[in-house]
């Protein structure tokens, strides 16, 4: 497994924008790349934010395997702060 930092900037147009800190697998990253993600209404009553993960949403901060266990030993979670798009992964309907 392969982690990174990551940092999201997630536009919703005139609503504004969501953003988050994370640590995740590079290679579920790489899957996640123009999936569909469903925020609701995080943006206020009526906002129902969703929408396409590309790969300008998301930057790598960091690679570095010792910042990132220390991270995860304080935080105790992936979610450093904001939204984590990992979380809010439509799921295919299956028949």
């Amino acid at each position: 497994m392969s982690l990174a930092l990551y940092e999201m900037n997630f536009d919703c147009g005139r609503n504004g924008s969501l953003n988050g800190l994370f640590i995740e697998d590079k290679e579920k990253i790489a899957e996640v790349i123009g999936a569909e993600v469903h925020f609701g209404e995080v943006l206020g009553k009526h906002s129902d934010i969703s929408g396409t993960i590309e790969e300008r949403d998301l930057q790598i901060l960091s690679e570095d395997a010792e910042k990132i266990d220390w991270l995860l030993g304080l935080m105790g979670s992936f979610t450093i702060s904001g939204y984590n798009p990992m979380a809010y992964l439509e799921e295919d309907e299956e028949e």
